[in-house]
């Protein structure tokens, strides 16, 4: 006889965090399933969700101590690391490559942990990252948020008034949110520009309708076999923002999107170069949360260096919280129904790559090697 599986889902205490990690929807669909859900009262109002939406759906609504005390999974946007013990299955965004210390801390629990960060990048996990989810809404929340701070419009205008230029704006960095960012840019009527270290991207830039900036630099080897690009030597760094200075100072616009998996931020723009911009011009630096791109960024602040506007957001995907809710949402069900399959138990099954891929610790210990040799560096460094 299948044992069913209790799921449930928590309410985000991050200051600012307006997600939820499961819809109602995402509750219907488990429960179908034959999984009973419990949801944290209030977990989904911030995204426009009421609890009697949970409820319709199926779920049990309860505060955060009675949905603990019933085991299960734990699903939340930062995944939850307190109340938690051996009979716990956490998911949720742990950060473990940038915080593997916290990890460590969480895996003395007992409770088995996936990372939702660490979604293997193949084919039959695609329906299942999160990251590429949330970045599709930071991108496009980037462009929304430099537009609004921006004092032109972005669409060339012919009027009895005089012709308005379009702005001007170049994405660095073309993974999910720079396509998404450069794709919103050319709806909005801006001309966009972009650049990737990644030879390969050139064909995805152009296929949103930015134009592809190309630097005379050797970076074949830029792109690890995930597919995230790798850190260039310091050589190439240099050159690249030498190369990189015109683009960057005819633009009114500059989102910069570029960032390596557990490592600071790849400085992509100088003090110098945000210098060499036109004042009222304004730059989104996407990666403030690890130091960001620009040299001047400082996270969650407003920054004016020479009458250029830096912002540092950190929560652009909690922005347009509903949709990102929802995609989460299906992405955490494609992955449960994977986890349960045909008989509907949980199962946690090192030899499947994709539960290997998210699975960070079990039984008191972290279980996954990069995670160990990350935790290894850091308390290596702090002696």
């Amino acid at each position: 006889m299948c044992q069913p599986v209790h799921i449930s889902v928590v309410k985000e205490t991050a200051p600012g965090e307006r997600r939820v990690a499961l819809s109602p929807q995402g509750v219907s669909k488990l429960v179908a399933l034959g999984h009973s859900v419990s949801a944290e009262t209030g977990c989904g109002v911030a995204a426009g969700l009421v609890d009697d939406d949970y409820r319709e759906a199926g779920a049990e609504v309860s505060d955060r101590s009675s949905l603990l005390q019933r085991g299960g999974v734990v699903l939340g946007i930062e995944a939850v690391r307190s109340g938690v013990n051996d009979s716990h299955v956490v998911i949720g965004l742990v950060d473990p490559l940038w915080r593997p210390v916290d990890v460590q801390t969480l895996a003395a629990t007992g409770a088995t942990v996936l990372s939702l960060e660490l979604i293997p990048r193949i084919t039959r996990a695609q329906s299942m990252d999160v990251l590429s989810s949330m970045a599709t809404v930071a991108g496009y929340e980037a462009v929304l948020l430099a537009a609004a701070r921006l004092p032109k419009m972005f669409p060339l205008l012919m009027t009895a008034a005089g012709t308005v230029p379009a702005a001007r704006t170049l994405v660095l960095g073309a993974g999910v949110a720079g396509l998404q960012a450069i794709a919103t840019a050319k709806r909005l009527g801006s001309v966009v520009q972009a650049y990737d270290v990644r030879p390969a991207a050139t064909e995805q830039i152009e296929s949103v309708g930015g134009r592809s900036i190309r630097l005379d630099l050797d970076t074949a080897q830029s792109e690890d076999s995930g597919g995230y690009a790798k850190a260039q030597g310091d050589d190439v760094q240099a050159r690249q923002q030498q190369q990189l200075t015109p683009f960057v100072a005819e633009s009114d616009i500059v989102i910069t999107t570029a960032a390596i998996p557990g490592a600071k931020s790849p400085e992509l723009i100088t003090a110098a170069m945000v210098s060499e911009m036109r004042p009222g011009s304004v730059v989104v630096d996407m990666a403030a949360e690890r130091g960001g791109n620009c040299a001047v960024t400082i996270a969650d602040q407003d920054v004016e260096h020479d009458g250029v506007l830096v912002l540092g957001p950190t929560d652009l995907a909690s922005r347009s919280a509903a949709s990102s809710s929802q995609m989460f949402s299906n992405n955490l069900v494609t992955l449960l129904t994977h986890l349960t399959g045909d008989d509907g138990e949980l199962h946690i099954d090192t030899d499947d790559e994709i539960t290997a891929g998210t699975l960070v610790a079990r039984n008191g210990a972290i279980v996954h090697q990069r995670v160990t040799d990350a935790l290894a560096s850091t308390t290596g460094e702090s002696r």
